[in-house]
């Protein structure tokens, strides 16, 4: 006998609903975390900048201003446009050299042991005398700016890549040969699935990294960019325009972090077993 009013909602729906509230909760809960977060850090600049109002020390509001008339004269979309030029042109030389480099030396072991010390080498050099030398040697120019930013990136991606071939299943080589793969069936299905999560983590890496070198190249010795407008502030003690342009910059990486790098991962991993 149902003894359940009409109009009342059965058990199972009450369970569904939970679940989906549950469901939409989890999925939001971080971004509100970030969006928290941003707010505190907000709220805390504002106070500070305010109980200590120093040139030095500009508040929210006035990096805000700063950004906007920059924007809207067309000065940072410009200098943001030029840099990341850079960036993407020294990212692309980077990886493409140094992940070749890095799977040949860790698939064979005689070139490891021959070139290993070239690669501590450049691993150890500074980045500012790379930059100093390849101005010196080549001239205040384009090539010289992202060749430097590249060969400062190279070595790390090197050392990625190459544990990467260290670690490579020789079973799926085995199948391969096997199965008659060709060179190029070998290189989609066997290699660069295994080897995916090492250039991802070197990719992370290296956008962090270059991009912060590539400010660096510009305050010594270009002429525009983020970098060079940061070096002319600076002179000016201009803080405010500082930070407007150092978070516009921090901005755009993120969205690429979240926009590009993270479903471009996502989507190449796709295949792996996912914990439950």
């Amino acid at each position: 006998m149902n003894l359940r009013q009409p109009g009342t909602p059965a058990p199972h729906d009450f369970q569904a609903n939970h679940a989906t509230a549950r469901s939409l909760l989890a999925s939001i809960t971080p971004a509100l975390t970030v969006i928290a977060s941003l707010v505190g850090l907000y709220l805390l600049w504002h106070v500070a900048a305010t109980v200590w109002p120093s040139r030095a020390f500009p508040t929210p509001h006035q990096v805000w201003t700063v950004l906007v008339k920059d924007t809207v004269n067309g000065e940072l979309p410009y200098n943001l446009a030029i840099t990341l030029a850079r960036v993407v042109a020294a990212f692309v030389l980077a990886m493409a050299i140094g992940s070749a480099v890095g799977i040949l030396l860790g698939m064979y072991r005689r070139a490891d042991r021959f070139f290993n010390a070239w690669v501590i080498l450049f691993l150890n050099i500074p980045a500012l005398v790379i930059i100093v030398l390849a101005y010196i040697w080549f001239g205040l120019n384009e090539v010289a700016a992202i060749g430097a930013v590249a060969v400062n990136k190279i070595p790390t991606v090197v050392v990625t890549m190459r544990e990467g071939a260290r670690a490579l299943d020789p079973r799926f080589g085995e199948m391969a040969s096997v199965y008659r793969f060709s060179t190029l069936d070998r290189l989609r299905h066997v290699l660069l699935p295994q080897l995916q999560p090492y250039f991802a983590a070197a990719a992370r890496s290296g956008i962090a990294l270059i991009w912060k070198i590539v400010l660096v190249v510009e305050l010594l010795g270009r002429s525009n960019g983020v970098g060079f407008q940061i070096h002319l502030y600076f002179q000016l003690f201009d803080v405010a325009a500082i930070l407007a342009y150092t978070l516009a910059f921090v901005a755009v990486m993120l969205l690429i972090e979240l926009l590009l790098v993270q479903p471009f991962e996502r989507y190449a991993t796709r295949w792996r077993r996912r914990p439950a």
